[in-house]
């Protein structure tokens, strides 16, 4: 074989190669996306829908999920580009947006939209009246989070004055608050499931009322991103955004069973049983939101909650901090 025949047949080895490799490589080409999300929760179960169905990846998105514990944190990570987008409460994105962000907090879909916590008391109450409340000790949420606004809310809502008519405990970390109430402190909590669920089984409490009930839609829990970050990647939010939809709708037309059994890996403590009863009581109360969109009104209702609990410098406007595009594209590619 001639020098002239190995350098054609090296040259085409090289190009098979070349093409090999660059399709390998479409292959494995997903964007990657980092969540941080406040806390692992049963209220977020449609985020554990979309990972385990593979939503994500059908829209060719590879996410890394982590639990960045707290608002205060999950704020810092997305600010400091430690993650990409924040599963957190609206309102940390208003407190940005207050401070004079350059680089300002987006939401564009919204995951849970009422307050996911449950009134809990120690002891059975018959017939429940709020004003069983009043002078009793109650073990509430950190300050100026949505758990506490909205529970404020609800307790002024029903002539209550959280600062006058109860011990109000509001010092206890979040992750402590359930532990805190197993061990004697409190008269009534405020918890989230699938606590509020655990401790009816145990005997230790008895669900009495929802704040989500009664403090009224808000957009709760939504995923958020920085400005610059929807400038650079907008193709790869409305990725994110589809499958998120996605997920709300499977959630939407399949039983709490179903869901319990589809999002059971990410939390392996927690007994079935628990996690259906505390997908079915979300799912009751209209918890989980159906659609990625937030609406004025609920927007509204959250700048009442906040402003009800001195947490408001002035009320900021849901186009400053949102934009609805990603939710919208969302809802026409499900049709």
């Amino acid at each position: 074989m001639s020098f002239r025949k190995y350098e054609v047949l090296a040259i085409g080895l090289v190009v098979l190669l070349v093409s090999m490799l660059s399709g390998c490589g479409n292959g494995s080409t997903a964007q990657k996306v980092r969540i941080g999300e406040v806390t692992r929760s049963v209220f977020y179960a449609p985020q554990y829908v979309a990972l385990e169905k593979g939503f994500f990846k059908e829209e060719g998105l590879e996410v890394e999920l982590q639990t960045t514990a707290g608002g205060d944190k999950t704020m810092t990570a997305l600010l400091s580009g430690a993650i990409d987008v924040a599963l957190v409460g609206a309102e940390t994105s208003i407190y940005v947006y207050q401070q004079g962000a350059e680089d300002p907090v987006i939401n564009f879909a919204q995951l849970t939209q009422t307050d996911g916590t449950f009134l809990v008391a120690r002891e059975e109450t018959g017939d429940f009246d709020w004003n069983k409340l009043k002078g009793s000790t109650f073990l509430g949420q950190r300050k100026g989070g949505m758990p506490q606004m909205a529970g404020e809310f609800t307790l002024k809502k029903h002539g209550i004055d959280p600062q006058g008519d109860l011990e109000l405990i509001q010092n206890i970390e979040f992750a402590n608050i359930a532990a805190a109430f197993a061990s004697g402190t409190g008269q009534y909590v405020q918890l989230f499931e699938p606590q509020a669920s655990i401790f009816e089984r145990e005997g230790k409490g008895h669900v009495i009322a929802s704040f989500g009930t009664e403090s009224g839609q808000l957009p709760y829990t939504v995923f958020m991103t920085k400005q610059s970050y929807i400038a650079k990647h907008g193709d790869t939010v409305q990725k994110f955004t589809n499958a998120i939809h996605k997920a709300q709708i499977w959630v939407r037309d399949h039983s709490p069973e179903e869901t319990a059994k589809t999002i059971a890996p990410y939390f392996k403590d927690t007994d079935e049983d628990i996690l259906v009863s505390s997908v079915k009581r979300y799912l009751e109360q209209g918890s989980y939101a159906e659609s990625p969109v937030l609406h004025e009104a609920a927007w509204n209702n959250l700048l009442d909650v906040m402003d009800s609990a001195g947490e408001l410098k002035s009320r900021v406007e849901l186009d400053q901090v949102a934009d609805n595009s990603f939710g919208e594209k969302a809802l026409q590619s499900a049709e």
